[in-house]
């Protein structure tokens, strides 16, 4: 009995002097660098609008945005933009993951499922777009797909447009299809 009694004081002192081992668990920070580290201003929500000569030219929608280089280059995460013509109209409408736009250059690219649609239908499809506001192009250098309003598909790589997919010129075409095609007498 004696025993006994002796034995459940010892293994009550024994569990206390396990839960008081040094255990390790998960790190509480991060053990690799984010762009938030350095980064000189992190904004949440942020929306930015890009004008030439007091007309609207774009305005950039984020989920989160990170500026560097004393806030002239932005990086952005889930990226939501319209672009508007000469006449300050809705024209074009992309999404993309992420996005940087440089202020100095006044250039957006726009990288990860970069979707540009119109108004009229025009949708490309494409893993990166360049779009420089100084001249309102749209450009890459990549595989795309473009499908217009009538369902015609162009497959290429490489191409230069204005927003609205109007004005579009690819520079290597790999396949399509294509509707009835009017040859003149």
């Amino acid at each position: 009995m004696k025993r006994a009694l002796f034995a459940v004081p010892l293994f009550t002192v024994s569990l206390v002097l396990s839960a008081c081992a040094d255990v390790k668990g998960p790190p509480i920070a991060a053990s690799k660098k984010t762009l938030a580290d350095s980064a000189d201003q992190v904004i949440y929500g942020q929306r930015m609008t890009i004008t030439d000569r007091g007309l609207n030219r774009a305005e950039i929608l984020s989920d989160t945005a990170y500026f560097f280089d004393e806030n002239t280059r932005t990086e952005m995460r889930i990226v939501h933009g319209i672009f508007y013509d000469a006449q300050g109209l809705k024209d074009a409408i992309l999404t993309s993951r992420t996005g940087l736009y440089n202020q100095r250059l006044n250039a957006l690219e726009a990288r990860g499922d970069v979707v540009i649609t119109t108004l009229d239908g025009r949708r490309l499809e494409t893993p990166f777009v360049r779009y420089d506001q100084r001249i309102n192009l749209i450009s890459s250098d990549t595989v795309f797909t473009m499908t217009t309003p009538d369902g015609k598909l162009l497959h290429g790589i490489g191409f230069s447009t204005d927003p609205d997919l109007q004005n579009f010129r690819e520079f290597k075409h790999l396949n399509g299809k294509a509707g009835a095609v009017a040859v003149p007498k």
